[in-house]
């Protein structure tokens, strides 16, 4: 199986990811441990990537584009890959469009963990931190003993300045922004399934399940 997955911050992409490759022992690929293997591996691609990344310059569509071919290409994704932050434009889901039919591989699906905008608010701007030993907590998820204290050392619980409303609003509108044009993309390909991620994580998962049970061969 194919897997392409998709989802806005706080959707619950990341532990999806994970059940997904725990059942199908499939290869988890996201664009960051795909970049830390080449450079580990000294390849020319993984080198000019450091480059980039080391002058903090963001890494170039045409040297992600080959990093992400030569990771595709290996044996342990001939069966099946969960592809995890790439792409993340039209122009890199045309150029994994030509990999694919080099390596005749094609998507199964394109997974979209789909989270009401205010659910997702609630989710991101719920987190507090233990400034003393570092513990997180969730006002709603994962809520200290005592409300606003940390349940090992009594300090006062804090919000990070990116956890705060207006921030994470406008980091919310920003992906909305430009998943828009990559979602369109896979619709009009037929590859788009929407995933109804406001129910609890095994829902989630179940619904997940039984669309690319099928799949597994």
């Amino acid at each position: 199986m194919y897997l392409v997955l998709m989802g806005l911050p706080g959707a619950g992409k990341g532990t999806q990811a994970e059940k997904i490759v725990e059942q199908y022992g499939i290869p988890h690929i996201s664009t960051g441990d795909m970049f830390r293997a080449a450079i580990k591996e000294g390849t020319p691609l993984g080198l000019e990537a450091k480059s980039y990344m080391d002058s903090g310059n963001l890494v170039p569509d045409e040297v992600t584009i080959g990093i992400v071919r030569e990771r595709l290409a290996k044996d342990d994704c001939e069966k099946g890959f969960l592809l995890d932050g790439f792409p993340r434009t039209v122009a890199q889901a045309e150029a994994l469009e030509a990999i694919l039919d080099e390596l005749n591989r094609p998507i199964d699906y394109v997974l979209n963990v789909s989270v009401a905008t205010e659910k997702l608010m609630d989710r991101l701007t719920g987190r507090r931190i233990c400034p003393e030993c570092g513990t997180t907590y969730h006002v709603i998820f994962n809520p200290p003993k005592v409300e606003g204290k940390c349940d090992k050392d009594c300090a006062e619980l804090i919000q990070r300045k990116d956890d705060n409303e207006e921030t994470v609003r406008t980091r919310l509108e920003v992906n909305i922004e430009q998943s828009k044009p990559l979602l369109d993309f896979y619709e009009e390909k037929g590859y788009l399934k929407s995933i109804d991620g406001n129910q609890e994580i095994n829902n989630v998962f179940s619904d997940i399940n039984s669309l690319i049970g099928g799949l597994a061969k």
